[in-house]
């Protein structure tokens, strides 16, 4: 059994992806389940969670449709307008969707003072109520206010995204490190393995350039709040599905099979509280 817990769907338009530049320009058409479906099967991947990409009610309708539909879909971290004074209701209505496993709203392109919003706070704070976890996209210089916002919450649980982008293109490890370090002190909060090589130079990242953060990542969570993701499409413009998933298999081949299974299952299972989940059972054609 293994876990994808981060990958995207879209329907692509120029508006509303914007931040799909010509460096990016592989990923200007629709990335839909069918596309995804074949990605995870010759990639030996059984399940996936899909994430939010837009800032869109609309669209956390449409991936809870999606993991409706498709039993491999596990789960949906969606978006819900946290700050909004009305939150109460929405979080009522979309949480008993049993597919909403979580929420996010896309902090990268915040201020850090937005961390600090009463609002926001205040809706981030009644997930807890209603089991939903809550992913945190920052770039690592905003490393330092997410620790305050955690700090918060100290019963929330909380998924790191993409280790918090580090500057691998610059080959710094600090302070991202030290800041990375420090955030895992906190034992509610989980990391995904994903998005490393969009961090890296698309065409030429190497291997030996990747692996500092995806030990410092390894050292400061350990297997059991670390899971892969995949953070695919977007991870098209340096590697492909499979060979991402080749990526982390070769840097887990030293670890126990149980760290493993914990970075490719079980740690996601728990963060996202997922429920046991087995390939459906091939039925019978019907004539």
């Amino acid at each position: 059994m293994r876990i994808d817990a981060h990958h995207h769907f879209w329907h692509y338009t120029p508006d509303e992806y914007a931040w799909i530049d010509d460096a990016m320009a592989d990923l200007r058409r629709d990335f839909l389940p069918a596309d995804l479906a074949a990605e995870i099967s010759a990639a030996g991947i059984d399940a996936v969670i899909s994430v939010q990409a837009r800032q869109s009610l609309a669209e956390t309708e449409s991936l809870l449709a999606y993991a409706s539909a498709h039993p491999w879909i596990a789960g949906v971290v969606g978006w819900l307008p946290l700050a909004h004074p009305a939150i109460a209701p929405l979080l009522e209505r979309f949480a008993a969707n049993p597919w909403l496993r979580g929420v996010r709203h896309i902090l990268q392109a915040e201020p850090d003072a937005f961390m600090e919003n009463r609002d926001f706070n205040f809706g981030l704070s009644q997930l807890r109520a209603f089991n939903l976890t809550y992913d945190i996209l920052i770039y690592h210089p905003q490393l330092p206010a997410a620790i305050q916002l955690v700090d918060r919450h100290p019963d929330q649980v909380f998924v790191l995204d993409h280790i918090a982008k580090p500057a691998i293109r610059a080959a710094e490890l600090q302070p991202w490190k030290r800041n990375l370090i420090d955030l895992a002190r906190r034992p509610n909060v989980f990391c995904k393995l994903s998005g490393v090589v969009t961090e890296a130079h698309y065409k030429t990242w190497t291997w030996d350039r990747i692996v500092p953060y995806l030990d410092a990542a390894l050292d400061a969570f350990t297997p059991e709040r670390l899971m892969f993701g995949s953070d695919w499409p977007v991870c098209r413009v340096a590697v492909s599905y499979l060979d991402w998933v080749r990526t982390v298999e070769r840097f887990t081949a030293t670890l126990t099979a149980a760290d493993r299974e914990a970075i490719f299952h079980t740690t996601a299972a728990r963060a996202y509280r997922l429920q046991v989940w087995s390939p459906p059972t091939p039925q019978p054609a019907s004539f």
